[in-house]
């Protein structure tokens, strides 16, 4: 029986090419791994001697030879097979053991050269990886570190490796090997900033953790994370505090994360069910927190909150007042972590970077029964060209703020969505409904119950698409809403700005909606 090691990790490799040579298995090896394992004292045959040929091209070179695929391809109950194999002089190979160069961990350093980068993808191994694994039958090949034990145990057992196992691990590799160049293939894109989208999609990712559940207690669910540098993310969050999340818990989160990274000064989002239930800006995070917190002080009990400054002692004081599920921000003052840890059931997660945004080539999935929806990300804000006054009357320097506020609130409001807003705070929101009067009178009877008519009749109103009638205009205007802020592109807007000159409140048309299902 031989085998043919070359692993770039050499973790383990020493003593499972022990166990293999003392069970009377000729190890075949490459270069830094034939070191590696004759330094240990076991017999070991040079890739060269077997080939006749020596590794070239800086090593570029050395397996990609017949005596070794014909070896590992050669069906072994095939007679004209087998024939050729004696006649070419070509040996059987019944295990490889191959991991394959660090290109994942090359390109997740720190000011990596495209070139360093292209020297770390790996063409030899894959090539062995495939071709054992498409002979399964035959050959058992061993692509993770963590199944040398398994093939070890059934070597010293039973004297060969099942059939169920060989199936088991070629499996990973085909799994392995398919990463692999989807994440080759996502480098290459990155590099060139494509933002198309490819006629073939391929993308890889890494089960960070198995799950209680999903959405609902029947269903299984993981949280996968993106192989790169992507900072400002779950998937790179430290976890400080708290059981481990759950699905619902990392969606929603998600959603107040992308609401967050609208704002460059200090807030807060609170969230519920993946839509905001309060935002609050100001120039203190305490400020902040407070005003997200009043806009919605039943909704926000068990929701998140997410802050993009440190949270701190009297922040952390005023959070702990009531039942917070989850609280994400980019540090924590110790005494703000002495308080909030004070609450056994409470997450509380570090998200460096919190600011950072995704990649502009990154994308926006959405399984569909049958295939997948892809987009890219919804980064903008407005048109350059579609954003401007159509009133008769101009927005005020306070309502155009307090309207832009608005609008990246409604930006990640599901649609139908409504929000209004007043000093940089939310005063209602409505969220989700199929009618977009619906969403509207829902806003507005929300600032109305939590807020008064005194603050509605002085805010402003931000719709995340156009307006297809004046009736939720003309809700807003009973209201005493001030401005609004809407794409524009309705076959009704005339109707709608008259509805608005007539009662003295500004328009600004955006000219790009955001719809959110």
């Amino acid at each position: 029986m031989r085998a043919l090691i070359s692993v770039s990790n050499k973790e383990g490799i020493k003593d499972f090419a022990k166990r293999l040579s003392d069970l009377g298995i000729e190890i075949i090896s490459t270069g830094g791994t034939a070191r590696s394992i004759s330094d240990a004292g076991i017999p070991v045959i040079g890739i060269s001697d077997v080939t006749g040929f020596p590794e070239c091209l800086d090593g570029r070179v050395k397996t990609l030879h017949p005596k070794i695929h014909g070896g590992l391809l050669a069906i072994r109950d095939n007679e004209d097979h087998m024939k050729q194999m004696r006649d070419l002089d070509i040996k059987p190979i019944d295990l490889v053991v191959v991991n394959l160069y660090p290109f994942k961990e090359t390109i997740l350093k720190d000011d990596v050269t495209r070139e360093e980068a292209i020297e770390n993808i790996d063409i030899g191994g894959p090539t062995m990886l495939r071709s054992a694994a498409k002979n399964y039958k035959d050959v058992a090949v061993v692509v993770d570190p963590n199944d040398y034990m398994l093939i070890a145990e059934q070597l010293e057992t039973k004297g060969f490796v099942s059939q169920e196992t060989k199936f088991y691990l070629a499996s990973k590799v085909f799994e392995h090997t398919a990463s692999y160049d989807a994440l080759i293939a996502d480098y290459f894109r990155t590099e060139r900033k494509d933002v198309k989208l490819p006629q073939n999609l391929t993308l890889t990712f890494e089960k960070v953790q198995e799950m209680r559940y999903g959405e609902n207690p029947h269903q299984k669910a993981a949280f996968y994370s993106e192989i790169k540098n992507v900072k400002g993310y779950l998937n790179s969050a430290i976890q400080l505090h708290g059981k481990e999340l759950s699905f619902n818990n990392i969606n929603d989160t998600n959603g107040a994360l992308e609401l967050l990274k609208e704002f460059d000064e200090p807030t807060i989002v609170a969230c519920k069910h993946a839509n905001p239930c309060g935002v609050g800006s100001d120039d203190r995070i305490l400020e902040a927190y407070k005003k997200a917190y009043q806009s919605d002080p039943v909704s926000i009990y068990g929701g998140i909150v997410v802050s993009n400054r440190e949270i701190e002692e009297t922040t952390a004081e005023e959070i702990n007042k009531i039942f917070i599920e989850i609280i994400a921000a980019p540090s924590y003052s110790e005494k703000a972590l002495e308080i909030l840890k004070g609450k056994k059931n409470i997450r509380l997660l570090q998200v460096a970077s919190i600011d950072q945004k995704q990649p502009i080539t990154a994308v926006d999935l959405k399984k569909v029964g049958g295939g997948v929806l892809v987009q890219t990300i919804d980064f903008d804000l407005f048109s350059e060209d579609g954003f401007k006054t159509v009133t008769k009357r101009k927005p005020t320097d306070r309502e155009i703020k307090d309207l832009i506020f608005a609008w990246k609130v409604v930006k990640h409001t599901k649609s139908n969505g409504i929000s209004i807003a007043k000093d940089r705070q939310t005063i209602g929101i409505g969220p989700g409904q199929v009618s977009r009067i619906w969403a509207c009178k829902q806003a507005i009877e929300h600032g109305m119950e939590y807020f008064g008519s005194d603050v509605v009749n002085d805010s402003v109103l931000a719709s995340d698409a156009f307006f297809p009638f004046s009736d939720s205009v003309e809700e807003a205007i009973k209201a005493g809403i001030t401005a609004i802020i809407q794409p524009g592109g309705s076959v009704r807007d005339e109707e709608v700005i008259n509805a608005c000159d007539d009662a003295g409140i500004a328009m600004l048309f955006t000219g790009m909606r955001h719809f959110k299902h």
